[in-house]
């Protein structure tokens, strides 16, 4: 049948989604404004780190085959391992060509037990904390960030298919819209659709606006697009390779010296990478389009004989 069991990957362009599409094609054509207009830009992420985190290879002696040969030759059995992952640490840092910017690093140890990292995060602490991050940035500059819940918190959210009539008629009447006849829930709805694009605002979005500045959302599923991935991948591997003690006040401070090794130098590379990658997106969108151009829409015409009974005839193309 031709199936071939492959790991798991993003190569999924014959089959995205329309609105993905149009979302990234949205974004490249904007960064690429952007950056034709001279705007500074700004990558903004957050990560995590355990306290247990360790290479996952180390080498090791094959001459040793016991414990006890190694105490004989005067040596020991190898790297300690931690006993788990441990705690973790949240961050959230922000950059751009000229190097992560100074006194913006969020640090905090994570209170919860989940998988999830976004789940520390809140609309408040975000909010807080860019707050703080806007006056270090350079003046028209453009903000790129991803998705998460807590950068997308709506100003005034309007009402959806979930919620109850009564809150749907209150909000309306909230915006000075008039209800004069009894109505379905369809119908209430269809208002809120006009009115939607009105208050249909992001907190963040309009406190960076007040600062002269602009916020850009990376389309779903495309991390490949934020440059500072590449930097948390160096700051990682700082803290795994020298953490020794597996304590939380260590790997935060080995934290703080990644973040420190990670220059302007580097992160022009990183930016370059990613403008590579873009634009081997926006190619891949036009091949996409020319591949499924050539292949005809089909289908199965079928008639009937006297007897009743069907025959599939040749595959017809649709006109």
């Amino acid at each position: 049948m031709e199936f071939e069991f492959v790991k798991r990957g993003r190569n999924s362009a014959m089959i995205e989604r329309k609105e993905i599409v149009v979302w990234r094609r949205n974004y490249l054509l904007d960064i690429r404004q952007y950056r034709m207009e001279g705007r500074p830009i700004y990558y903004l992420d957050e990560t995590w780190v355990n306290a247990g985190d360790v290479p996952n290879k180390i080498w090791c002696d094959k001459s040793i085959k016991s414990a006890r040969d190694a105490t004989n030759k005067g040596l020991t059995t190898g790297a300690v391992n931690p006993s788990g992952k441990g705690k973790r640490l949240i961050v959230c840092h922000i950059g751009s060509e000229d190097g992560f910017v100074s006194d913006s690093l969020l640090c905090f140890e994570s209170r919860k037990n989940t998988q999830d990292y976004h789940d520390e995060m809140n609309g408040d602490c975000f909010r807080e904390w860019l707050e703080g991050v806007l006056p270090r940035l350079k003046d028209n500059a453009v903000i790129v960030m991803d998705n998460a819940p807590y950068h997308s918190v709506k100003q005034d959210k309007c009402p959806t298919t979930n919620t109850k009539k009564q809150k749907i008629i209150e909000w309306l009447e909230s915006k000075g819209e008039v209800i004069s006849r009894p109505m379905v829930i369809p119908e209430l709805l269809t208002i809120v659709d006009r009115l939607r694009p009105l208050y249909n605002k992001y907190v963040i979005d309009e406190l960076v606006k007040k600062q002269n500045k602009t916020i850009l959302r990376l389309p779903p599923y495309h991390c490949e697009l934020n440059p500072i991935e590449l930097a948390w991948s160096i700051v990682k591997n700082h803290v795994r390779m020298n953490n020794k003690t597996f304590k939380l006040n260590d790997v935060k401070q080995l934290l703080i010296e990644g973040v420190e090794r990670v220059d302007a130098d580097m992160w022009k590379n990183f930016i370059k990478h990613t403008i590579e990658e873009e634009e081997k997106l926006f190619k891949m969108d036009f091949v996409v389009d020319e591949l499924m151009a050539e292949k005809e829409p089909c289908v199965l015409n079928v008639e009937s004989d006297d007897d009743d009974s069907d025959d599939f005839n040749d595959v017809v193309p649709l006109p």
